[in-house]
């Protein structure tokens, strides 16, 4: 009886474990972490392979796309450059608006100079009255015209200048260099740098050399 209980005592203790049970099969891998967001992982698209018709097709389409970005560009720079060019012709405009009735106020101003220049010096009181009173008239008149932008052209002593000045003949005179004004006979006048009227004058030119009395 002890015999057959030692036996059965060895045997328990050579026996295998069984394969389901945790000495058997060890210590549980980790399970497998899951791709991050939680979806799973998407394997790579296989390449994509063109034909020559749709090779074509792409290249006629980038084609166009270029031209017509350069011509959305060229026309972009038309329109600035037509906004720019509205804008200056707006604002000449805008400096030269009263040009035709400053030219036609021009000719009242002399005029005015002229009776002014007609009344003289005189002593006598009526005389000064009326020089005094056209003095006036003519100092207003200039102030008006100066704040339009209106400026004279004094030509006077001046060298002869064909953009400024309208000669009207050349006469000798030694004490004023060739080429200069002699005499101004109407004044010029200029709208800001625009020219209303030019100066008429004199220009003055050097005296021929005298002629020697031939030996008789």
């Amino acid at each position: 009886m002890s015999k057959a209980k030692n036996q059965a005592t060895k045997s328990a203790g050579n026996t295998v474990p069984d394969a389901a049970s945790p000495e058997a099969t060890g210590p549980a891998a980790p399970p497998a972490a899951a791709p991050e967001g939680g979806t799973e992982a998407v394997a790579p698209a296989p390449p994509v392979t063109l034909g020559a018709e749709q090779y074509e097709e792409l290249r006629s389409r980038a084609s166009k796309a270029e031209e017509h970005w350069d011509r959305l560009l060229r026309t972009m720079a038309e329109f600035d450059n037509f906004r720019k060019r509205v804008a200056r012709e707006r604002e000449e405009t805008l400096r030269y608006a009263n040009e035709g009735l400053i030219g036609r106020l021009i000719p009242v101003l002399d005029s005015l100079e002229a009776a002014l220049a007609a009344a003289g010096d005189g002593v006598d009181p009526a005389t000064a009255s009326l020089r005094t009173g056209l003095s006036m008239v003519q100092q207003q008149f200039k102030a008006v015209l100066t704040d339009a932008g209106v400026q004279e052209v004094d030509a006077a002593g001046q060298v002869f200048d064909p953009k400024l000045h309208e000669a009207v003949s050349h006469q000798e005179d030694a004490s004023v260099p060739e080429g200069h004004v002699l005499r101004q006979l109407r004044k010029g006048y200029k709208l800001r740098d625009r020219l209303l009227r030019p100066a008429t004058v004199i220009v003055a030119k050097k005296p021929a050399p005298a002629q020697t009395a031939e030996a008789s």
